[in-house]
């Protein structure tokens, strides 16, 4: 079974907030979403294209693990903590499944 991710894309288009945001993500979220996940692995990203989009990666060991996160209270609890702290943040949601892999 390929890996499977799951990727929140946020945007936090007031500068001033950019530095509140990145630690509560930190320090908060990406702990909490990691470990109510049970995912493998977790990134986070700040774009050097444009520096309001904000992105975080997690890697499921399969779909079916990804899925019933997906359909879980814990995901529901994240989601209303993250509009709780961030009402002005948008964000966006997408499902992954890994296609391929080529080390160097």
């Amino acid at each position: 079974m390929p890996a499977a991710y799951f990727v929140v894309r946020a945007t936090v288009t007031d500068p001033a907030k950019r530095k509140a945001f990145d630690k509560w993500y930190q320090t908060e979220h990406l702990p909490d979403a990691a470990k109510s996940f049970g995912v493998k692995r977790a990134w986070r990203f700040w774009s050097l294209s444009d520096p309001s989009l904000h992105q975080a990666t997690y890697e499921f060991a399969d779909e079916a693990s990804l899925d019933r996160a997906m359909k879980g209270d814990d995901m529901k609890r994240l989601v209303a903590d993250f509009n709780r702290d961030w009402p002005d943040v948008t964000r966006t949601r997408e499902i992954f499944v890994l296609a391929e892999e080529l080390a160097a």
